[in-house]
């Protein structure tokens, strides 16, 4: 407890592992096994529980709570961890519960920006550079991929993936996949098109823009059977890197592409889609 930093009031439990420049504000609470990298900044009256890692440079805000128990009801005590990544801010009120299900874990990758009131349930995985904007929930085994920009308010489904690059307007509800690259809003759901803004701010080229025009149109606007558009593109673009992660996050969606949920009709797809809501229920 070498670090001058730490305000007596703050409280460290014997255990708890702390990098250089560690600093930890009045009336926090980091319990006994919390790993916390170099230059983490821990505010006046968060919480950091369970196996929790937090890495170095990320700032939890006041109040925020990271590491505590599921809320799932089928944890029985097993080990489970919170894996939060370099150069995050958790904002004020953030909950990150621990996961379910033995070595499980919940994971925020670096550069994510978690905004105030936000929730992340058990087993969830958030990508690099995420962004979750004030109050949006995330309940079990959501996927967030890289880049990603969530609205505020927008509650996601469990099991629900939503792909890299994509935006989701606020106050929207999400039942099902998010594509990557796309943009869309509104309870239901409805996608506008590509996420040109978000895009261009991450340098796609035009020649990339054009070809995720493509994918999107044949997938979405041209009534062909989704498996017979991801075939075509498969076809046109077997070298591009992003058609390519187009094609695989459709194939392997198991709650089905939101606005193509009808099109998920394959036997396997429907017994799949039974097992998912069984687990659920469980």
């Amino acid at each position: 407890m070498s670090n001058k930093n730490i305000h007596p009031s703050a409280v460290i439990e014997p255990g708890a592992k702390l990098g250089k420049d560690v600093t930890i504000e009045p009336y926090a609470i980091v319990k006994e096994n919390v790993t916390l990298g170099d230059g983490v900044t821990i505010k006046s009256h968060a919480y950091i529980d369970g196996y929790t890692t937090i890495g170095a440079g990320t700032t939890v805000y006041p109040s925020a709570s990271i590491g505590t128990k599921t809320q799932d009801k089928k944890f029985y005590g097993e080990k489970t961890e919170v894996i939060i990544g370099e150069n995050c801010e958790i904002r004020e009120f953030v909950t990150i519960n621990s996961s379910c299900g033995e070595n499980s874990y919940v994971k925020v990758g670096d550069d994510c920006l978690v905004m105030a009131y936000c929730h992340i349930a058990h087993n969830c995985e958030l990508g690099k550079g995420v962004i979750m904007a004030n109050g949006a929930m995330l309940a079990g085994h959501v996927i967030v991929e890289d880049y990603a920009n969530i609205g505020g308010m927008t509650p996601i489904h469990q099991w629900v993936r939503v792909g890299s690059y994509a935006m989701v307007g606020g106050f929207s509800r999400i039942t099902h996949d998010i594509p990557p690259y796309t943009l869309g809003a509104g309870s239901p759901y409805k996608l506008g098109g590509l996420n040109l803004v978000g895009l261009k701010r991450h340098g796609f080229s035009l020649d990339v823009r054009q070809e995720l025009t493509r994918a999107f149109r044949l997938t979405y606007r041209s009534k062909m059977h989704l498996n017979d558009a991801l075939e075509k593109l498969k076809q046109e673009y077997i070298d591009s890197t992003y058609i390519q992660h187009w094609i695989e996050f459709a194939k392997t969606s198991k709650r089905g592409l939101i606005g193509l949920e009808r099109h998920s009709n394959d036997m396997d797809d429907v017994l799949e889609d039974l097992e998912v809501l069984l687990e659920e229920k469980r």
